[in-house]
């Protein structure tokens, strides 16, 4: 999980305008860094099927997230997956 440190750097680098918290690129971002750090942790912890789960959820519904936005506007999805270093 993320500390609210964290979280609010990420809103802060990502958000649209001023007050900017729950857009679509804001909770891809979030949820990006969220799982980077759970592959960190199942790297170490191989058998953790649990989190391993979660991992997978987390993985699908940011696709959808992405999809939404790749319909809703294509320039700010080929932005945001630039900015993020994930793949098309």
């Amino acid at each position: 999980m993320l500390n609210v440190k964290e979280k609010t750097k990420i809103i802060e680098s990502y958000k649209l305008h001023e007050r900017d918290t729950g857009s679509t690129e804001v909770q891809i971002a979030i949820m990006t860094e969220e799982i980077d750090r759970l592959a960190e942790h199942l790297k170490k912890h191989a058998k953790d099927n649990h989190s391993r789960r979660g991992l997978l959820k987390m993985v699908a519904k940011r696709k959808k997230f992405l999809d939404l936005l790749k319909n809703e506007n294509e320039k700010r999805y080929n932005t945001l997956i630039k900015k993020l270093g994930l793949k098309k």
